[in-house]
């Protein structure tokens, strides 16, 4: 009985320690498909970036080789002005106001059309009334000797002119040209007048007293850049469509 007894407890014993033997040789071996456990980075292990500098705490996130090392190097992303109602993006026009900002960075074209606006409607009075005063500050020497001869013929004549205006709808940049430093917006507006000539005796000859007309124009006003003087002149005049 002892001897059956010594004998199968020597069986059970020879068979636990095979059973721990198996599962430690499987236990103890990788096979390269288990999931690494979640770890900080190991900085004994891990260079530092080319760019990082002594006290630099950033870590560089995943994916972050992908972009330039030196970001100082990237090229600069070009200013996107904000054009909207006055241009558009990447036409002659735009092109043109950026000519303009390049070398006067205050310019700015909305207030460029408030000012043409006010501009026209004085030079329209002004040449009606015969005002030479006025329209010497507001056109070229060309343009004024022109708007002169106009009035010095219709005085010759004693006509009268009378303009009212009834609004102005339209004022729109249609071109902008830059040389030699000498800017040239072109703008085309769009008005309703009342406007009559009269002669001597009078009587309408031309137009009408009552009736509100509209009047297509398209102006040309030029100024050279980087001067101290900031008055746009009136060097340009053609009936628009």
């Amino acid at each position: 009985m002892q001897d059956s007894f010594d004998l199968t407890t020597l069986i059970f014993l020879a068979l636990a320690v095979f059973v721990i033997w198996r599962l430690r040789s499987v236990l103890g071996q990788k096979t390269g498909a288990e999931r690494s456990p979640f770890k900080p980075v190991d900085r004994s292990r891990t260079e530092p970036p080319a760019n990082r500098t002594e006290g630099d705490n950033v870590v560089r996130l995943p994916g972050a080789d992908r972009a330039p090392a030196d970001r100082s190097q990237a090229a600069p992303k070009a200013e996107v002005r904000d054009w909207r109602g006055i241009a558009e993006p990447g036409s002659a026009i735009a092109n043109g106001l950026e000519a303009v900002v390049q070398v006067e960075p205050g310019f700015d074209p909305r207030g460029f059309v408030e000012g043409a606006k006010s501009a026209y409607e004085a030079i329209v009075i002004a040449f009606a009334k015969g005002d030479r005063k006025t329209l010497r500050s507001l056109l070229s020497r060309e343009v004024c000797e022109g708007f002169e001869r106009e009035i010095d013929a219709r005085e010759g004549r004693k006509e009268v002119v009378e303009t009212t205006f009834v609004s102005l709808d339209k004022a729109e940049i249609v071109a902008v040209d830059v040389k030699n430093r000498v800017a040239q917006v072109t703008v085309h507006f769009l008005s309703h007048l009342i406007t009559a000539t009269r002669n001597a005796q009078g009587q309408v000859i031309d137009g009408s007293a009552e009736t509100v007309v509209e009047v297509p124009d398209v102006w040309t006003f030029a100024r050279t850049l980087g001067t101290r003087d900031p008055n746009w002149q009136l060097v340009a005049t053609e009936a628009g469509a």
